[in-house]
């Protein structure tokens, strides 16, 4: 397979960290170009990371012909117009999570992508390591019985960098947006249905630009399963996930995270004592670049494709409404 040349628009340290070394660790992908909104920035990072071209603005990246494809991790505001724009320039997109500020943005960036006939996924990178596939085999065997429930957990403190765009209402900030995503994402990856309802309860701070800095959650399913959860931004580290069922329980420790270490195991716990489940040491970027260059290259389906990106943002308008307005919201 021809690799798909990818270009990165912005230098946001998500990017820098763990993406581009993601994509040029995949089989299907290489890193081509990168834009900054000024030339010194962009070449600056290009030198840094080893690509080849660097670009003083977004859209002389967009101009590009030898661009396929477009990874963008810019503030969550500016997700949508660099989407639409890719999309009309050609190109296939990666969008950060959260993938819009609300879901009739994120409708839009999928019709767009559409019509312009290029993929579209939204880079929630856990969903592509293959343990997952592994909790749902499990669950699916029922050696953990009915699930009755599942608990999850992503929270860190960056509370004293004020100045961070998570701090910033306008641009889209607070945990939910930021990590409050991933246990609601896993949920409905896990039970593979949407949610009926959800009671968000939040703490705003003044000091963040009245911004959710913590949020906890209970996202209600069909036959009395739920999701409680709880994210955060001024809160220990945490990053966890529970799925408890009438049988057993299967305990996630590093749920969102996968270190490509001993980290990355998974453990079953039943009635005749429990298991740890080797994983295999895989970098989640690299699978999730590889997923949208078989999908690019060979028509191959997405495992999540944009209706997913939809989905999961209407439910985190309703934690966000639930939280600000202090009641349960249908959906």
């Amino acid at each position: 397979m021809e690799k798909i040349r990818w270009g990165i628009i912005g230098s946001a340290n998500i990017a820098k960290g763990s993406v581009i070394p993601g994509i040029k660790a995949s089989e299907t992908g290489e890193v081509a170009a990168i834009a900054s909104r000024g030339i010194e920035k962009a070449e600056e990072s290009a030198k840094q990371l080893h690509i080849p071209k660097a670009y003083g603005s977004y859209e002389e990246l967009l101009a590009d012909p030898e661009i396929e494809a477009v990874y963008i991790p810019l503030p969550n505001h500016l997700h949508k117009e660099w989407t639409i724009r890719a999309a009309e320039a050609g190109k296939h997109v990666l969008c950060e999570k959260p993938v819009a500020i609300n879901a009739n943005d994120a409708e839009e960036m999928a019709e767009a992508c559409q019509r312009a006939g290029v993929v579209f996924a939204e880079a929630f990178m856990y969903r592509y390591h293959p343990r997952y596939d592994l909790i749902r085999d499990i669950i699916q065997s029922g050696e953990i019985g009915e699930v009755r429930g599942i608990h999850a957990t992503f929270t860190f403190n960056n509370a004293k960098d004020s100045e961070n765009v998570r701090y910033k209402k306008e641009w889209g900030g607070g945990s939910l947006y930021d990590v409050g995503v991933y246990p609601i994402s896993a949920a409905r990856m896990i039970l593979n249905q949407e949610p009926q309802a959800a009671t968000v309860h939040g703490l705003f701070s003044e000091q963040h630009d009245d911004v959710d800095m913590m949020a906890s959650g209970l996202l209600e399913f069909e036959n009395g399963v739920a999701l409680t959860f709880d994210c955060g931004m001024w809160a220990a580290f945490r990053n966890e996930l529970e799925i408890v069922g009438t049988e057993g329980r299967i305990e996630v420790p590093s749920a969102f995270v996968a270190h490509q270490n001993e980290q990355d195991h998974f453990i079953v716990h039943t009635n005749d004592g429990k298991r740890e489940v080797e994983v295999p040491y895989l970098n989640q970027y690299a699978l999730q670049a590889d997923a949208l260059g078989r999908s690019i290259r060979n028509g191959e389906e997405l495992p999540y494709p944009a209706t997913d990106a939809v989905l999961n943002m209407k439910v985190l308008d309703a934690c966000l409404t639930s939280a600000k307005e202090r009641r349960r919201v249908e959906l």
